[in-house]
């Protein structure tokens, strides 16, 4: 593993709140409007998790975007994707789809099960201003094509974007930056990764706990890690087995300007992509 001189410690600890989405899907939203500025380019982390359909088998009938990219990583379950530029994929455990809304898309996502776990993660990642309105992309990434590697600990690390311990991960942004990584640790373990000083960054510990510098996080709690231009890495150890995601990102430093599903720089770019959306011209 890359060796980390001077990890980063944990800054804050923040506990998501429940929350319905979508056509009553319930879910832990973590990462909310009050963190954008703090963990910039990162807008939103949802966290669902559930055994209940009535948790979420509505799913998320057609919704725009517009200007930021959707990262949705599927622990568990199954879900259909269909949008407006004629895109339409599977989701299944372990798979991941990044999609970039740019100029505008109008897409659902519905569970395809009617009973068992649905779980995993939907992450907002801005989009620079330059990239605001331009033409939407996307990708499903199945669970066997994302890159992995295992460390003399036997930790297990999927790396979905950016790079970890020389593996570059299955998607690349030059603007942003982002590291977007699934640590599996066993009992007894300790991790580490390398991780520029200029991004911000945080870890969600989703099973058992793990212990980052000296303090302990929980499951279900989201730890902001500190800055400085002294930090160069990560580094966390579990003493019975966890899983946690790591996500850090390059700061825009843009004026972030959000009204529900757009994301812009101005009042004036939020009023034209409603207008847009009302009269049929977004998607």
């Amino acid at each position: 593993m890359e060796k980390t001189n001077h990890p980063r410690q944990v800054e804050s600890i923040v506990v998501g709140r429940a929350t319905t989405d979508g056509a009553g899907v319930n879910l832990t939203r973590v990462l909310t409007q009050p963190f954008q500025k703090r963990l910039d380019p990162f807008l939103m982390l949802d966290v669902f998790k559930s055994d209940k359909p009535e948790d979420y088998i509505a799913g998320f009938p057609d919704h725009p975007h517009r200007g930021f990219e959707t990262v949705t990583y599927m622990l568990a379950g199954r879900m259909r994707h269909r949008d407006s530029a004629g895109h339409e994929g599977l989701l299944q455990s372990g798979d991941v789809q990044w999609m970039t809304a740019g100029r505008g898309v109008i897409h659902s996502e519905i569970p395809e099960q009617e009973s068992g776990v649905m779980e995993g993660f939907q992450l907002w990642l801005n989009l620079p201003s330059k990239m605001k309105m331009t033409e939407p992309w996307y990708r499903d990434i199945r669970g066997e094509d994302i890159p992995s590697y295992v460390t003399k600990d036997g930790v297990r690390v999927k790396v979905i974007a950016g790079t970890s311990n020389g593996i570059e991960g299955a998607v690349k942004r030059d603007d942003t930056e982002p590291v977007f990584i699934d640590i599996d640790l066993p009992s007894s373990s300790v991790f580490s990764t390398s991780l520029s000083s200029a991004h911000n960054a945080f870890i969600y510990v989703y099973r058992g706990q793990a212990k980052i510098g000296d303090q302990l996080v929980a499951e279900g709690r989201m730890a902001i890690l500190g800055n400085g231009p002294d930090f160069d890495g990560v580094s966390m150890e579990a003493g019975e087995p966890a899983r946690a995601i790591l996500v850090a990102g390059k700061p825009l430093n843009e004026p972030i300007v959000q009204y529900g599903p757009f994301v812009m720089n101005t009042q004036a770019e939020i009023y034209q992509a409603i207008g847009d959306f009302r009269e049929g011209r977004l998607g």
